[in-house]
């Protein structure tokens, strides 16, 4: 990865547009593997309100990836540990990204004193979680503009003397 610049950052006012078209493409692509075309529409539309949505995204306060200075990817860590969204562009899967992202909110989690951190973790993104420590605690259908998807509860134990650790 000598190569590669990864720097993270706190998103920034006028970052919205750019986070809502990696979710949206990354759901369209990625995503798409594990999930029909009307699940993916419902779960990224393309009629996104982009007011609620910049009101959405000062509210998680997200950390942002940028890969030699290119939008890479996005993650957020609420006050009660819960990571509302975890993103990475299709192009930059497998580069360190979501690792680096991960290790940020591990981080931020131990310096907040959390004891644990936990989302609802798509079937496409349960294998990376899976691979960071975190385990299901559950499966559930949820529903999202009157489609039903399967995401998964997974939770990770960041308590006193438990090691903080994101995919190797």
């Amino acid at each position: 990865m000598s190569c590669h610049q990864l720097t993270l950052r706190r998103w920034r006012p006028g970052d919205e547009a750019a986070l809502w078209q990696l979710k949206y493409r990354t759901i369209h692509s990625i995503n798409r593997r594990d999930y029909s075309a009307a699940q993916c529409a419902a779960w990224a539309p393309e009629d996104l309100d982009p007011v609620l949505w910049q009101q959405r995204v000062a509210g998680m306060n997200p950390y942002v990836a940028e890969l030699n200075g290119e939008l890479a990817g996005f993650a957020d860590l609420q006050a009660d540990g819960y990571i509302d969204h975890f993103f990475c562009a299709a192009h930059c899967q497998g580069r360190g990204v979501g690792r680096a992202l991960m290790q940020q909110l591990m981080a931020a989690a131990q310096a907040r004193g959390l004891s644990r951190l936990y989302s609802h973790v798509s079937l496409t993104a349960r294998p990376f979680f899976e691979h960071c420590g975190f385990v299901v605690r559950a499966q559930q259908e949820v529903s999202i503009r009157a489609v039903t998807l399967t995401n998964f509860v997974m939770e990770y134990q960041c308590g006193p003397g438990v090691a903080v650790h994101a995919a190797e």
